[in-house]
C-alpha cells in the first residue's frame, strides 16, 4: 500500500453513484509532480456524466466526405493560408480520412464487443485488472488530443471477459469526442451492464492538450478520474487494493 494511503484517505474514497442513466464521478486534478502519491491535498468536485448512445438519425445525417473536405478548406482559409499551394492540395482529404480513423469509435458497438463471456474459470473470483492501457482521445470542447492511460478492474461473479475486450472498450470510447469524466463513467457502466460483476473499478490518468497547447498552457499536468461500482464502491479495502496493484 502506498505510504499514507488508508481507507479513509482522499485517494481511497473517490466514489460514484450509479443508475441506469447516469453515473456521478468524483474527479481529482493533480499536477505532474504529485501524480504518484495519493496522500496529498487536492480539491475534488462532483460531476455528472450522462452516458448516451448515437441515434440512428444522427448517423444518417452525417456530411459526405466531400462536404467534410470542403469544411477543412474553409478552416484553412480562415486560418490565413492559401489552399491552392502545393503543400495543402491534399490536406482536406488527409484530414477527413484522419478524422474518420480518430473518431472511429462512433461506428463501433460496445455491447457487441462485450457480448461474449467465459464461464469456465475454475471458480476464480478474485480481481481481474488490466492496467496501463494507452489511449488517445479528443476533448469535445476544443477538439485537441487527450493522451493518457486507463486502468480497468472487475470482480467476476461466475464469468469473465476476454482481456482484449477490456482494452477494446477503452479504445472505442477513446475514439470519440470526450471529457475524461464521461469516458471514465462510460467504461465502468458498459462493463457493469454487460458482465454484471460484483464490482468495477476504473481509473484514467491523462494529459489534456487543451490545457497544454492553449489557454493556461500548463504542460505536464495530469488529470485523474475514478469510478467505482459494487464491491469497489461499498468496501474501501477493495479500492485500496485496486490502487495498490496499479501503483505496485
Amino acid at each position: 500500500m502506498p505510504e499514507g494511503l488508508t481507507p479513509e484517505s482522499p485517494g481511497a474514497r473517490r466514489t460514484c453513484c450509479a443508475t441506469s442513466a447516469k453515473l456521478s464521478v468524483r474527479v481529482v486534478r493533480l499536477n505532474a509532480n504529485n501524480v504518484k502519491g495519493f496522500d496529498i491535498p487536492a480539491e475534488t468536485t462532483n460531476m455528472d456524466a450522462i452516458v448516451t448512445a448515437l441515434s440512428g438519425k444522427d448517423k444518417d445525417t452525417r456530411p459526405t466526405q466531400a462536404e467534410a473536405e470542403d469544411a477543412v478548406r474553409t478552416l484553412l482559409r480562415w486560418a490565413g493560408d492559401d489552399i491552392a499551394r502545393e503543400g495543402l492540395l491534399d490536406t482536406p482529404m488527409r484530414v477527413a480520412n484522419a478524422y474518420r480513423e480518430l473518431f472511429s469509435g462512433y461506428d463501433q458497438d460496445v455491447d457487441e464487443v462485450l457480448g461474449r463471456t467465459f464461464e469456465e474459470v475454475a471458480g476464480y473470483d478474485d480481481i481481474v485488472l488490466v492496467k496501463d492501457i494507452p489511449f488517445f482521445s479528443h476533448c469535445e470542447h476544443h477538439m485537441v488530443p487527450i493522451i493518457g492511460k486507463a486502468h480497468v478492474a472487475y470482480l467476476p461473479d461466475g464469468k469473465v471477459l476476454g482481456l482484449s475486450k477490456i482494452a477494446r472498450v477503452v479504445e472505442i470510447f477513446g475514439r470519440r469526442l470526450q471529457t475524461q469524466e464521461t469516458m471514465t463513467a462510460q467504461i465502468a457502466n458498459s462493463i457493469d451492464e454487460a458482465l454484471h460483476p460484483r464490482g468495477v473499478a476504473v481509473m484514467i490518468e491523462a494529459e489534456h492538450m487543451c490545457m497544454a497547447m492553449r489557454g493556461i498552457q500548463k504542460q505536464g499536468s495530469t488529470t485523474i478520474t475514478t469510478t467505482f461500482t459494487g464491491a469497489f464502491k461499498q468496501e474501501p479495502h477493495e479500492q485500496v487494493r485496486f490502487i495498490t496493484l496499479i501503483r505496485g
